[in-house]
This record gives C-alpha cells, sequence and structure tokens, in this order.
C-alpha cells in the first residue's frame, strides 16, 4: 500500500530516487536490524497463540496505558524470551504465575529472564504492563505510528498504521511476520464515552469502565499478522449488511463517521462486486467466520484484516486518479479493491520475511487487473497492466536481504503485476491460470511462507521452467531484450534474449497456437508464412504481453 505516492511524483523524484536507491544498495545494518528482522534463538524457541490486548489511550498527552496477555507454546526447555517494544514505549511489569520473570531492555527489545525453566510443548501466559508515548505518524501510512487525528466536525480520530515498522510501535509483541498467533487476538479498547472503538473480528463486549468511559472489545479467531491488529476510535456509525458467497453468509460490517453514512451507503456496493470477482480468481474469502469491514480511517487505507482502513474519500480510482493512465482505474475505489485483495495475498498467503513482500504487493496489485477483466474483459484487464510499467523503477531488486527487517524495491507492486501477468501469458491457459490461483490460497490457507515455496509451487503448477525466470526478475533490476530477426530469403525466424541472468528462459506465444522456449542462445524456426504478419505489430503484441523489450530486424 505504503509505495502509492511515489507513483504521484515519479518525473520529479526520479533524481532523488536514484540516489536513494545508490544509498539503499551500500546501507549497512545493525544489531537493531538484526534482532528487529531475524529469527534469533531467543525468538525460535517460542510460538504464540493468541494476544489479548488491553489498551487506554490518552489524546490529549497522546500516551498509551495498557496490558498485553501473551499466551505461547515453548518449542524447547526455555530460561529466556524475546519480546518487541519500540522506544519510547515501555514495559512496566511482566508477570507468569509461579514464575519470577526479570526483563531487560536491548534497544527496541526486551529480554524476559524465567526463574524456573519453561518445558517443551507446555503453554504458558504472561502479562505484559506497558506504557509511553508511541511514535506518532505524520504522514500515514507511508510512515508508521499511532495516529492522532480530528475529523471535520473537530471529534477525535485515532488509529494505528506499522506495516513495516511492526505492531511493536505500539504494543509488546513477538513482532515478526514468521509468527502469527494461531487463535487470533482480543483488542479491548477503553475510550470516552461519545466515541466508538473498533477493531479486527467480531465485537464480543461494550462495557462501562468508568461513569464518562467504556471499552469495546473485539476478537478475531483467525490467525492474524501482529501488524493488522489494529483499533479505530472515532464518531463512528455502523452499516450492516451481507453477501452470499462461496462458504455461505459472509458478515458485512462498514463503520464511517456518522456524517458519511449516505455517501457510505451507495459507495460501498462496490464490495459485493470485489468479492465476486475474487472468490471467482482465489477462492472463497479466507476469514468468513471473522466477517468483513471497511472502517473509515484517518490515513488513505491498509488492509487490516477483516478491517480494512478505508480513507479514499468515496472517491473511485486512487483519490481520483488512474494508476495506469488506461481511464480503466477510474471505474472503481482503488481502496477497496487493492486492499480487500490482500485479504488473499498478505493475509490468508502471509510471507515469514518482509524481504518477501512481492508476493503481498506482487499479486494483489494484479488482484486490480483480474478485477477489470472480470467486469469489463481481458483486453481492459491487460491494457491496465500494461499501463503501470511506465511507473517500474528497476532500481534495486525486487526481493530484499533477509532478516533484517528490510523490504526490497517498490517495484514490487507494479513490477510484480507485470511478473505475473508475464507468467500467465507464457503458460496461455486462463483456465489453469485461474485454478492455480485458487490453489495456491487452498495450498497455503492462513499459511507463512517464502518467496521460495511460491516460486516451486508455480513452477510445478504451470510446468514451465521459472528458475532463471525468477532469479532475473526478483533478484536483477535487468529488463530481458528479446531479438527477432526475420530472414526474408529463407523465411526463417531467430529469436534470442540478451541481457538476462545465463539460465533465463521464457515460452514465448507469436500466436494462439504457435509458441517456443527463448534463451539467450538462438532459436531459429521455419515460418513459410510469416511474410504474411506485420513484424512491428509483432513487436508491439510482445511488449503489451510479456515484460521484455525487442529489437526486431
Amino acid at each position: 500500500m505504503r509505495f502509492l505516492i511515489i507513483v504521484f511524483f515519479l518525473v520529479v523524484c526520479t533524481q532523488f530516487v536514484n540516489s536513494q536507491s545508490l544509498k539503499d544498495k551500500q546501507k549497512t545494518f545493525t544489531l537493531q536490524d538484526t534482532l528487529r528482522g531475524t529469527l534469533n534463538e531467543n525468538r525460535q524457541n517460542y510460538d504464540v497463540l493468541k494476544y489479548q490486548i488491553t489498551v487506554k489511550p490518552n489524546f490529549n498527552e497522546k500516551t498509551l496505558q495498557g496490558s498485553v496477555i501473551m499466551i505461547f507454546k515453548a518449542n524447547q526447555d526455555l530460561n529466556t524470551l524475546q519480546v518487541d517494544l519500540q522506544q519510547p514505549m515501555q514495559l512496566t511489569s511482566v508477570n507468569c504465575t509461579d514464575n519470577q520473570i526479570h526483563f531487560k531492555r536491548l534497544y527496541n527489545t526486551y529480554t524476559l529472564q524465567f526463574k524456573k525453566t519453561l518445558v517443551k510443548n507446555a503453554v504458558y501466559a504472561i502479562t505484559m504492563n506497558f506504557d509511553g508515548k508511541p511514535k506518532e505518524a505524520i504522514r500515514p501510512p507511508w510512515d508508521g505510528g499511532w495516529i492522532w487525528s480530528k475529523d471535520s466536525l473537530g471529534k477525535t480520530w485515532a488509529s494505528v498504521a506499522c506495516q513495516g515498522l511492526g505492531a511493536s510501535v505500539w504494543f509488546p509483541c513477538k513482532d515478526h511476520q514468521s509468527d502469527e498467533p494461531d487463535s487470533g487476538a482480543v483488542i479491548s479498547v477503553d475510550v470516552p464515552d461519545d466515541l466508538i472503538a473498533i477493531a479486527n473480528g467480531k465485537n464480543i463486549q461494550i462495557k462501562k469502565t468508568s461513569a464518562q468511559t467504556k471499552m469495546y472489545s473485539w476478537e478475531v479467531n483467525n490467525p492474524i499478522n501482529t501488524y493488522n491488529i489494529v483499533p479505530y476510535i472515532g464518531n463512528y456509525v455502523e452499516i450492516v449488511d451481507s453477501y452470499e458467497g462461496e462458504n455461505g453468509t459472509l458478515r458485512l460490517n462498514y463503520w464511517v463517521l456518522n456524517y458519511h453514512k449516505n455517501k457510505a451507503l451507495e459507495h460501498f456496493q462496490q464490495v459485493k462486486k470485489m468479492l465476486k470477482a475474487f472468490e471467482y480468481w482465489f477462492g472463497p474469502y479466507p476469514f468468513y467466520n471473522d466477517g468483513f469491514k471497511l472502517v473509515e480511517s484517518p490515513h488513505l487505507g491498509m488492509e487490516h484484516q477483516s478491517a480494512i482502513a478505508y480513507g479514499n474519500k468515496f472517491n473511485n480510482g486512487y483519490l481520483g486518479r488512474d494508476l495506469s493512465g488506461t481511464g480503466w482505474g477510474l471505474l472503481w475505489d482503488y481502496i477497496i479493491i487493492h486492499e480487500s485483495g490482500h485479504e488473499w495475498f498478505g493475509n490468508n498467503i502471509t510471507t515469514a520475511d518482509i524481504a518477501d513482500m512481492w508476493i503481498h504487493e506482487g499479486f494483489t496489485m494484479y488482484s486490480e487487473v483480474l478485477f477489470i477483466e472480470y467486469y469489463y474483459g481481458k483486453t481492459a484487464g491487460q491494457e491496465y497492466a500494461f499501463g503501470l510499467r511506465p511507473t517500474i523503477q528497476n532500481d534495486i531488486p525486487i526481493i530484499g536481504p533477509y532478516g533484517v527487517n528490510e523490504e526490497g524495491s517498490n517495484d514490487m507492486y507494479t513490477k510484480g503485476a507485470n511478473i505475473i501477468n508475464t507468467i500467465r501469458n507464457s503458460l496461455n491457459n486462463d483456465d489453469k491460470f485461474r485454478q492455480i490461483l485458487k490453489t495456491m490460497n487452498q495450498t497455503y490457507f492462513h499459511k507463512i511462507v517464502s518467496s521460495q515455496q511460491i516460486e516451486d509451487f508455480i513452477q510445478n503448477q504451470t510446468q514451465l521452467d521459472l528458475k532463471g525466470f525468477f532469479n532475473q526478475f526478483l533478484h536483477t533490476t535487468k529488463v530481458p531484450l528479446l531479438h527477432l530477426n526475420y530472414n526474408t530469403e529463407n523465411q526463417t525466424l531467430t529469436l534470442k534474449f540478451d541481457n538476462v541472468v545465463d539460465d533465463f528462459k521464457m515460452q514465448i506465444w507469436l500466436d494462439s497456437s504457435k509458441s517456443l522456449i527463448v534463451s539467450n542462445l538462438p532459436t531459429t524456426i521455419l515460418l513459410p508464412d510469416f511474410s504474411k504478419i506485420d513484424l512491428l505489430k509483432l513487436k508491439s503484441d510482445l511488449e503489451f504481453k510479456y515484460y521484455l523489450k525487442v529489437n526486431s530486424y
């Protein structure tokens, strides 16, 4: 989600982006990066089962006070474990029944030392009390943190956006994508009684906590990434609806500022169109028992599982713009479609390391292509995919360095979508392609994956040799250059790739019935009727279908 502002300043910022890319290549990582990004021995030794989070914001002082009960299983006998909580937030106490715990801070982590050894495979619960003034997000969602805002009537409006930065910016947790709490989370938010607090999943309780305050408790029953656990606080009103989907009746709830109810009633009808298209392409919505919510937010949007942040001002496009420049992006609301696509890619299928986030963003951006195709035809979807290409920078590789909480290039969005589109067109079997997407969501349902797993899965399902293909597009910034050389005397066509890794191969379809595997070695075929084909048109068609450049002779 967070890359999108770059699109609109691409031209004026090219020089800046290139200089920043150079700096990124030379970046030196620190112990703090490793503590945040790697699965060290004090993280691997336990598995989180559930979080029970209680928080009370102070809107005047912009502070938080709360507690987290973390229920976990010991993966081995252990006496120490690591939890994460970013400064200036701090732990004030940590308690465990029949055990004494000493805790010590190191950068943005705490090491918990247990007096009695925790036994392998046993389940434990610790209570961590915390308080402090969390990092404030100034330009959410592009920079993360707690959002302290006001609606247009001057009433309190608050939330969190912390993708990349991490949930430990506001509550103590095991802040790594590889460990989602297996049984979900309970989020309880104590607020003044003229406000409403919304969070993921279902509302399970509303109770008075004082003469002037209420606590709203929500529970999500599915595994959930910690950065997706988010409260929204504001002057909300609820719209209730439902959708008859592949797994039965799906509960739909829309929470919007009370003066936007009429706009939302009409505009959010797009949700059912989205669900119909995405269940067709990807299979059932992955979180039926937690429902689906859009929650109006004080920032543009984010893929918070079962409670998607919506801030696109009830407009089509991306704040009224079409990212592809084709016109197709103005026929639907970007935030509804894109952020909902993450329910399948990012929330259902989650990467262990954010270095592999192209799995989240590339497939989700391609969901926009498929949404367009479902309602307006394949040509429209292909035009949209092609229209995204000018935003590709090829500054650094899409896959970032592992173990240091570092993403790769923002090209993971638009280049990622075009990588998927290229594979689809190389396969040239749309029914099989659709089945691959559905099987992927079944195979990795609520699972943590690596890019390599998904690459192997796609290669196995398509039966295409994609090892060099993935190496080229995910680990380098090279754009393949395809040479077409037509010999008019003997009516042969020779094809060869340049600017590719050594084992690069791609299946190229010259028309709907004729294909060949092209590599960095010349491949020649006899085409006695090829003189009837416009070579320049063939060049244009190939560049439209595949992410490559073509030279024709």
